[in-house]
């Protein structure tokens, strides 16, 4: 049995034509359905959901053989034991910092201001700013990372921006693009020893629908 670990949203649709270049074809549809085991086309073949942060986890430790990941997840909770044969091009954004509108941003860096920035992305924020030189407090935040310019929490925010629509809807603006991401399939490395040709299949498939 290959165990592949997805989360919803912008993965799991993505990633579906991708597994279809592999024969696979996830049979449950989890927005109808309850389930965090789905069953796909093939018998030895199953997708687990579990949140995105989790995916290298249930990787790494073995509850999965692979998984599907985002770039910054991976910066962010280490890569330790993990595989990553493959940059799947899918759930395509980037890490920026932004600040509310009128906020001289770059002056502040030029004075030398210790900045207050607000981030779920802290050590992909503390590796930014300190290769900068800029001083910050990091405060960690879980969501509604927009607020904390506009409440006086923080500065500036370090966050993943798609069509920068969020950003503007609160009269955010990027300032500056920390780098690209995309999502990444990782392998446990066991699995890959143990289930070497059907996954090895699996990472040629996907390779190919990539290329093409």
């Amino acid at each position: 049995m290959i165990t592949l670990a997805l989360s919803k949203g912008r993965i799991f649709d993505d990633i579906l034509p991708l597994l279809k270049a592999a024969g696979i074809e996830v049979l449950d549809d989890p927005e109808k359905s309850r389930k965090l085991i789905l069953r796909t086309n093939q018998p030895d073949v199953r997708v687990v959901l579990v949140r995105a942060t989790d995916v290298p986890t249930y990787v790494q430790y073995g509850g999965a053989d692979m998984g599907v990941v985002g770039k910054d997840t991976l910066l962010e909770s280490g890569t330790q034991g993990l595989y990553q044969p493959l940059d799947l091009q899918i759930a395509k954004c980037r890490i920026s910092v932004a600040v509310r509108d009128g906020f001289d941003y770059s002056a502040a860096v030029r004075q030398g201001s210790r900045l207050k920035v607000a981030t779920k992305y802290v050590a992909i924020a503390r590796d930014f700013f300190a290769a900068k030189g800029v001083h910050v407090d990091l405060i960690k935040l879980y969501g509604s990372m927009e607020l904390a310019p506009l409440t006086g929490l923080a500065d500036a925010i370090v966050d993943l921006v798609s069509t920068g629509n969020t950003l503007k809807a609160n009269h955010l603006v990027e300032v500056e693009r920390i780098m690209d991401i995309s999502s990444r399939l990782v392998v446990n490395q066991a699995a890959l020893k143990l289930k070497q040709a059907p996954i090895r299949r699996i990472i040629d498939a996907m390779a190919k629908a990539v290329a093409a």
